[in-house]
């Protein structure tokens, strides 16, 4: 995913999050640690999720690629890309956010497959990759939201062959700061200086220079953790290992008039 990272900053961008790859029955956030050998094979359902900021303005865009021939599996794809483009057409000022979510799951259940239950569509602001509204992939029946003109909004549906949850399972290589620390004993100032310059947008152990990665960035991040200044994403995964989960997601604007779409999506199912 370097290659990912290095075109957004020539294009004259940032990555709004480390460049993300998940497999099969992992969900979200898998980031490649530095040096990781893993390979795409042959059958694997790969979600690409990468998130750009311009001036600290984000959007956040995802698409899956089935690396196979079988025809449930592309129908798992466009399922998850069929949810997003139903939710799309419905999105405007003054549009309730369980419309969107009525739409998503529909477009799901009527391919043969369940929304991943857990995961939500969220708005995006200048320096947050997440904030308010959350979109669920199924109507919130304790919470709903009005979409109005300003607001940027992250429509992001999982569909999945299998029950529908995901959660933590694995080493975390995504973080984000929550909280400058009140003391800086045992944090190495050089990777402060790192962390601080992402102006609170999620970065990896990939985000540092590789002087600056073994004991200096471990401790540091301990350090982090333990004092709650610093939160983990460990990759979001389906209990069966042998479910397999399709993403797909754009950016949009609310606009007086109905919405614009900021991202773009090259990659087809």
């Amino acid at each position: 995913m370097d290659e990912v990272e290095t075109f957004i900053r020539d294009s004259g961008g940032g990555p709004a999050f480390p460049a993300q790859t998940s497999r099969n029955a992992i969900a979200a956030h898998y980031c490649p640690a530095p040096n990781d050998a893993t390979l795409y094979q042959e059958g694997d359902v790969v979600k690409v999720d990468i998130g750009v900021e311009v001036d600290g303005w984000v959007t956040d865009n995802a698409a899956t690629k089935y690396l196979g021939e079988d025809p449930t599996l592309q129908k798992l794809v466009q399922a998850a890309q069929d949810a997003l483009l139903s939710a799309l057409e419905l999105a405007g000022p003054g549009v309730m956010v369980s419309k969107l979510s009525r739409a998503i799951e529909s477009a799901i259940e009527g391919h043969g497959f369940r929304p991943v239950y857990n995961l939500t569509g969220h708005g995006v602001d200048r320096w947050k990759v997440h904030c308010a509204p959350q979109i669920p992939p199924t109507p919130d029946r304790h919470s709903d939201s009005e979409l109005q003109p300003g607001m940027v909004i992250a429509i992001e549906p999982f569909a999945t062959d299998g029950k529908g949850t995901v959660s933590d399972k694995g080493r975390a290589e995504v973080f984000m700061l929550l909280r400058n620390p009140r003391k800086m004993k045992g944090v190495d100032p050089e990777v402060w200086e790192v962390i601080e310059h992402m102006n609170g947008l999620p970065f990896a152990r990939c985000t540092f220079p590789s002087a600056l990665r073994g004991d200096r960035l471990e401790s540091s991040l301990q350090r982090l953790l333990r004092t709650g200044s610093v939160m983990a994403f460990p990759p979001l995964v389906d209990p069966d290992a042998g479910v397999m989960v399709s993403q797909a997601e754009h950016t949009a604007l609310i606009l007086d008039d109905g919405i614009e779409v900021l991202t773009s999506t090259p990659l087809e199912g």
